[in-house]
């Protein structure tokens, strides 16, 4: 006997908070449209930024944002699944063709935590301790309060850095806040950081639900997950960072609310040492405008000189 075709099919990566965040998807979506929670399949995909972990590479060294996202993209765009569920700072600033974003769930708090079993904040840390980190946002940062600190790299799920820190590899990490609050880690946090000193990755806190461009029966399916301020935000912080050409070579720094009606963007750009870095910010109706009119203000004030060393 043959299957029964399923309401939808949700392509997602195979960590723990992955998982966790496709199965609210999918929770979301059985009560939003009346169908058992089983009628809606999960697969899931090892992406290159997986297979890689082992190796602790930054990033930028593996290829870029879209190393996380690629295998479930080209699984969405053959038709194999109907939806990706991502981390949305984990999505390429530019999509492939055929796919868009459709929908954002209300983000998370969107700060960093820093943990360590040694030290209860930065400021504590003795000098030249080791910092676990591949993100070179986060190490540009912390270089920015510490330039004493030395920068180890840090890759792997949450249970996996948390391991990392119990066996000595770093004293001190960073993990996004949301992150450990999906996966109930929250009391893991040894503090909260400051978004003034650390401001957080463009899209961070957010899930985003991505659909082929031209698919508007999951359009019309995933609409009622959206939450239309936070996909304000996003499409804000995501226009600013194609404006600043950024990629995971270029620290980049991104905040947003809502006040009185409009929606208030705060960005920055850092050099890798901490020790130079570039801020705007705006308020806007328009999200694409207002992105853009960030970004265009990071690129005036640190000029072409200073972005020409990301491209060498």
């Amino acid at each position: 006997m043959q299957s029964p075709t399923p309401f939808a099919r949700i392509g997602t990566r195979g960590s723990p908070l992955a998982l966790t965040q496709a199965k609210l998807v999918r929770a979301l979506l059985s009560k939003a449209h009346g169908v058992a929670e089983d009628e809606i399949e999960i697969e899931v995909f090892s992406t290159g930024g997986d297979r890689s972990q082992a190796g602790n590479a930054p990033v930028s060294t593996i290829g870029g944002k879209g190393v996380f996202t690629k295998e479930i993209d080209e699984a969405l765009l053959d038709g194999r699944i109907d939806i990706g569920v991502h981390s949305s700072k984990d999505v390429a600033t530019a999509l492939p063709d055929g796919m868009r974003m459709a929908a954002f769930l209300e983000r998370e708090d969107v700060r960093d935590a820093f943990l360590s079993v040694t030290a209860k904040g930065i400021d504590n840390l003795p000098e030249g301790a080791k910092f676990g980190t591949s993100s070179i946002r986060r190490a540009a940062q912390a270089r920015r309060l510490r330039p004493d600190l030395r920068i180890v790299p840090f890759r792997g799920n949450v249970h996996t850095r948390l391991q990392k820190l119990l066996d000595g590899v770093a004293d001190a990490t960073l993990l996004a806040v949301a992150g450990l609050n999906r996966l109930g880690e929250a009391h893991r946090a040894t503090a909260l950081l400051d978004t003034s000193h650390f401001m957080p990755a463009p899209a961070q806190g957010a899930i985003g639900i991505a659909i082929r461009a031209d698919d508007e029966r999951f359009a019309d399916a995933v609409a009622p997950l959206d939450h239309a301020p936070t996909h304000a935000a996003i499409l804000a912080e995501r226009t600013m960072l194609a404006i600043l050409d950024g990629s995971c070579r270029t620290p980049v720094g991104a905040l947003s609310r809502v006040e009185n009606g409009q929606l208030l963007l705060k960005g920055e750009i850092l050099s890798l040492d901490g020790q130079t870095s570039f801020h705007a910010e705006g308020a806007g109706s328009d999200p694409s405008a207002l992105g853009e009119q960030v970004g265009r203000e990071l690129v005036r004030q640190a000029g072409s000189e200073w972005f020409r060393q990301w491209h060498q």
